[in-house]
């Protein structure tokens, strides 16, 4: 999946004087966390989060009077708060490396940048919609998963098992298990009404099936 393909293109954009009032005020209306400062060629020169408006705003205990607490926020302006180094990809890039760079950088969005050209933003809300997706969350699907080695067919021999009684996988991901090496986690999600089949398959032809948390993986360890 490449960033291209979920990023949000109808974009919300504030010239840099844009006051913090005003800026609040968009982020409310449009229920959104991400402002995109731009100049008057529309090239991005920043970007406002609703952290950084709520960290702006005067604290309520202020000795300064409504009068004068207004007065000193309406002068407030974005580009006196807005992050400057701001770290952009382009559509092309994949959901998984853009997970991967806002990890890395502690951030929460990404402009997205083709050629010069603003075309969209993506935020870590969009990521885990898609990782949830892949995985088939909240589809009426049913989760186990399957331990197994490190080893060249292992994948075709538990897809050749649940094919043979005619279940349809809806979602296969696999991740290294971090406690034992060589060792990789199936996790898989089938129909509900194909849950006990393809536990019976996959136990019948040698597979030890997980199908809820435990502390001790050992007794399910595939052996060698």
């Amino acid at each position: 999946m490449y960033v291209g393909r979920i990023m949000h293109t109808h974009l919300v954009t504030v010239p840099p004087q844009t006051t913090i009032v005003k800026a609040k005020d968009i982020i409310a209306e449009k229920r959104i966390n991400h402002l995109l400062v731009v100049d008057e060629k529309e090239d991005l020169i920043g970007l406002v989060s609703d952290r950084d408006v709520k960290q702006s705003w005067a604290s309520p205990a202020t000795a300064l009077s409504v009068h004068e607490l207004n007065y000193l926020l309406s002068q407030l302006t974005v580009d006196m708060i807005m992050t400057r180094k701001i770290i952009t990809i382009s559509p092309g890039t994949t959901v998984e490396r853009a997970a991967l760079i806002m990890q890395e950088n502690r951030i929460n969005a990404l402009p997205v940048i083709e050629g010069k050209k603003l075309v969209g933003i993506i935020t870590t809300t969009d990521v885990m919609e898609v990782l949830l997706r892949a995985i088939g969350f909240g589809e009426g699907s049913a989760r186990f998963t399957v331990l197994v080695e490190d080893r060249i067919g292992v994948v075709a021999e538990v897809s050749r098992l649940l094919k043979e009684k005619q279940v349809n996988i809806r979602s296969f991901v696999t991740w290294p298990e971090k406690n034992h090496p060589d060792i990789y986690q199936l996790v898989m999600r089938v129909g509900v009404e194909d849950k006990d089949k393809a536990l019976k398959a996959l136990s019948d032809g040698g597979f030890k099936v997980l199908t809820e948390y435990v502390k001790d993986l050992t007794p399910y360890l595939p052996k060698t």
